[in-house]
């Protein structure tokens, strides 16, 4: 038994607070902490409504180091599991070196004034980590996350040698709006805007956004076009992943979204930069993102499905396979649990596991990791446990 310190309090924390109440046994006292009281209290009390016990709550400006720390030597959990912005990664984790405690997020670390994110800059905390002797777990949502435990697992028990990997992303659930984003808007768009990117044949190749287009058949869901994304798991599984000719990554999306994108693009309103409004400096993006729907709104109004698995083929016993893993979400089933849409669902139910791992010793070590670094099977079957059952199917190889 342990106390946890959860950091965000908009769709994903509100996941996070809720399947670890529903884990006692390992969570034994929980704050959530959040910029925002009023959100930490809604969740403290639909908690409590749901007969999961209470919580704490507490104000905290996430990109305050000093605040931070000061949070985490009230509270004296033993992981921070961050489910803030990515801008705020560093700072939270500075924190943690600082008071001794062990960390988690669920999304790579991203520089507010250029719209790139990799791993480089957290992967460089690595031997602070390791002296301090404390763990730091990379990326503990569903992608990343899920889909490097998918590949772990593949690594591990199916395959002797893996060559071709393609992540897919399909959320066909649909909330009534014109025009929404399932996570972070800011986050969200800067990621769909920007330069696609996959690595083969030991080199990356850029391609420009959304250009490059498949057709996939997702289970439980149907035949939906997907596009060609950058993605920071394929960062850490190339380096991780033995063999790999080609690794890729791909997210559905529909012409009414793809439509308002473009024309927002067009008009400015996706840029990152200052611009001057009537004497004020305003970035256009998150002008946008307020008056955009809140993510965590959706759940209520949200009907369909996700699929996120990933397709992975090389050899077995000299034999060539291809097995698709995959899981299958469904909004509304998210909304009666936990009060959420299935995106925020299938990245906060991870960050709870990765944590879950890490308290328990099942997952440990001294540094900076990412999930494909630890035995998949334990995850694989705490999936199964606590609301994200995952399948697989054999294809035929091309």
């Amino acid at each position: 038994m342990a106390a946890v310190l959860i950091i965000g309090a908009g769709g994903v924390g509100r996941v996070v607070a809720h399947k670890c109440a529903q884990v006692r046994d390992v969570f034994s006292d929980i704050c959530l902490a959040s910029r925002t009281i009023s959100k930490c209290e809604t969740i403290r009390q639909e908690i409590i409504d749901k007969g999961l016990g209470d919580i704490k709550v507490r104000v905290v400006d996430a990109d305050d180091v000093q605040a931070v720390t000061a949070l985490i030597r009230e509270v004296h959990p033993a992981v921070v599991i961050n489910v803030a912005l990515p801008y705020q990664d560093l700072a939270i984790m500075e924190a943690c070196l600082q008071t001794g405690v062990d960390y988690l997020d669920t999304a790579n670390y991203e520089h507010p004034d250029t719209a790139e994110f990799e791993y480089n800059e957290q992967w460089a905390l690595d031997d602070r980590f390791r002296e301090k002797g404390l763990m730091a777990l990379l990326g503990s949502g569903f992608d990343p996350g899920v889909t490097n435990v998918f590949c772990a697992y593949a690594q591990q028990e199916l395959f002797d040698e893996i060559h071709y990997i393609d992540i897919l992303d399909c959320n066909a659930g649909d909330h009534g709006y014109p025009f929404a984003t399932n996570f972070n808007p800011e986050i969200n768009i800067r990621e769909v805007t920007a330069k696609g990117r996959y690595w083969e044949q030991g080199q990356w190749i850029e391609t420009d956004p959304l250009s490059v287009r498949i057709m996939h058949d997702y289970p439980e869901i149907g035949e939906r076009a997907s596009y060609l994304l950058y993605h920071e798991e394929l960062e850490s599984l190339v380096k991780n992943i033995k063999g790999l000719k080609r690794i890729r990554f791909f997210m559905t999306f529909g012409e009414s979204y793809l439509t308002h994108l473009r024309v927002l693009q067009n008009v400015g309103m996706t840029r990152i930069d200052e611009v001057e409004f009537q004497g004020c400096k305003i970035v256009p993006l998150q002008f946008l993102k307020t008056l955009l729907p809140d993510p965590a709104s959706l759940g209520s109004r949200t009907k369909g499905k996700t699929n996120i698995g990933c397709v992975i083929q090389g050899l077995k016993d000299g034999s060539r396979r291809k097995v698709y893993i995959y899981n299958v979400c469904d909004h509304e089933s998210c909304w009666q649990e936990v009060f959420s849409q299935a995106v925020s669902y299938t990245t906060g139910v991870p960050a709870m596991i990765g944590a879950k791992m890490m308290l328990q010793g099942i997952w440990r070590g001294r540094g900076v990791f990412n999930m494909e670094q630890f035995p998949a099977r334990p995850f694989m079957d705490a999936l199964n446990m606590h609301g994200l059952p995952w399948q697989m199917l054999e294809l035929d190889c091309d």
